[in-house]
C-alpha cells in the first residue's frame, strides 16, 4: 500500500482512545495510512480487541502499543503518556446509547464525563495540547425539521446527549484557562457503513443499539426481526429521519482535524453530516436493495430520549477545510453488507492483537 505522507507540521504520534471500537478502529486506519504513528488504548466494554490485527492488516503497518485499560484510571492512563511521546488525541471513548442511557443515566455522566476529565488531566500533566473530541448531533436534541447548523441551541433530550454537552462545555472552558490547548469538537450525524475491504465494520457488544448493525444482522439471519422504534412520527413515513454519514468520510474528517490543529489554540466546533435526511424505512429499503433480500421489520413503542428529525447542515466544515462527504447512502449499506457477509459472527474467533494490561 502507498502511504500518503502526513501534512508538514502534523502531530507525529497520536493517541487514540476507544481505539478499537467502530469509528476508532477506523480512524486508526486512515492515521496509520496517512503516516501517522497510533497509540491506542481502550477498555474493550463495546469493542472486541481482535479488530486491531484487521487494522495492520488493511495499514499495512503495526499499531505502535495497545493499551487495555478504563480511562477513568488516571494512574494507569498517565503511564502510557510517560511511555511514548504523544502530540496530540482524538478522543472516541465514551458509552454512546441512547436507549441505554435513559436507564444507566449516572453510568453514562460517570463514564464520559470523567474520561474526559482524566485525560484532560494526563494531557495537562504531560504538556499535550491537541485534542480532537467526538461529540454528537445528539447535543441538539429536539431542534425541529429542517439542518442544523452549529449555532443552534443545545437541547438533549437524553443522559448521553447531556453527557457530550457537558464534555464540550467542560472543554470549552478548560481553554479559556489553558490558553495553550487546541480542541477540535466534531458533532457527527450517525457514522455508519464499513471499511471497503470488509475487514472492519461495526458489531458491538450484545444487542446493536444503531440502527445499521441491527439491520446488517437480520440480513444475514443472526437475528430475526428489525424493532422500528416509533411509527408516528411527524416524518413523511412516521419513522424517525436522521443524517447518515460512511464512517471512511467521518474518520477523515478527525484526520484533517489533526492537521488543523497545528499552531491553533482554543475550541472550534463543526458538524459532520451529509445534509440528507433518511428514515428509518428508508434505511431498510437502502438495505434490502444492496442484500437483495428484505428486512422483516416491526414497528414498536418510541424509544425513550429519541427525537423526530436530526439534519446537519455542514457548510462551515466545507468552507473552513473543503471537507464534504462523499459517499452515500448506497454506499453505506453495500459497505457495511460487505462486512456483515464476510464476518456473520463479527469479530469473533478472530485473531487478538495482544495489548498491554494496566
Amino acid at each position: 500500500m502507498n502511504h500518503i505522507p502526513r501534512n508538514a507540521g502534523a502531530p507525529a504520534t497520536v493517541l487514540v482512545t476507544g481505539g478499537a471500537g467502530f469509528i476508532g478502529s477506523h480512524a486508526c486506519v486512515d492515521l496509520l495510512d496517512h503516516g501517522y504513528e497510533v497509540i491506542v488504548v481502550d477498555d474493550h466494554s463495546n469493542s472486541t480487541p481482535q479488530v486491531l490485527n484487521r487494522v495492520e492488516r488493511i495499514a499495512g503497518r503495526f499499531v505502535g502499543a495497545v493499551y487495555e485499560l478504563d480511562i477513568r484510571d488516571r494512574r494507569a492512563l498517565s503511564a502510557v503518556f510517560d511511555r511514548h511521546r504523544v502530540d496530540a488525541v482524538v478522543h472516541f471513548a465514551a458509552h454512546k446509547a441512547v436507549g441505554e442511557s435513559t436507564r444507566m443515566p449516572v453510568e453514562y455522566y460517570d463514564n464520559n464525563l470523567g474520561g474526559t476529565t482524566s485525560l484532560l488531566a494526563a494531557m495537562r500533566d504531560h504538556d499535550v495540547r491537541r485534542l480532537v473530541f467526538s461529540s454528537s448531533c445528539s447535543v441538539y436534541g429536539d431542534a425541529g425539521g429542517g439542518p442544523l447548523d452549529e449555532s443552534a441551541p443545545a437541547r438533549p433530550t437524553n443522559p448521553y446527549a447531556a453527557s457530550k454537552w457537558l464534555c464540550e462545555r467542560v472543554l470549552a472552558d478548560v481553554c479559556r484557562h489553558w490558553t495553550c490547548l487546541a480542541v477540535l469538537c466534531l458533532r457527527y450525524f450517525n457514522p455508519t457503513g464499513a471499511h471497503p475491504s470488509g475487514l472492519l465494520g461495526e458489531d458491538p457488544n450484545g444487542e446493536p443499539d444503531n440502527l445499521m448493525p441491527y439491520v446488517a444482522q437480520v440480513a444475514v439471519g443472526r437475528r430475526k426481526r428489525l424493532r422500528v422504534f416509533g411509527g408516528d412520527y411527524p416524518t413523511p413515513d412516521g419513522t424517525a429521519v436522521r443524517d447518515y454519514l460512511h464512517v471512511m468520510d467521518t474518520v477523515e474528517a478527525h484526520r484533517i482535524a489533526l492537521d488543523r490543529l497545528s499552531g491553533s489554540r482554543g475550541m472550534r466546533v463543526f458538524n459532520l453530516g451529509s445534509g440528507q435526511g433518511s428514515s428509518v424505512l428508508d434505511v431498510v429499503a437502502a438495505f434490502s436493495a444492496a442484500c437483495g433480500r428484505p428486512i422483516p421489520y416491526d414497528v414498536v413503542e418510541r424509544r425513550p430520549g429519541d427525537v423526530p428529525e436530526l439534519v446537519a447542515d455542514a457548510r462551515a466544515v466545507g468552507r473552513a477545510w473543503g471537507w464534504r462527504p462523499t459517499r452515500d447512502l448506497a454506499a453505506m449499506c453495500r459497505d457495511a453488507w460487505h462486512f456483515q457477509q464476510l464476518n456473520p459472527h463479527g469479530y469473533a474467533g478472530s485473531a487478538r492483537r495482544p495489548s498491554i494490561k494496566e
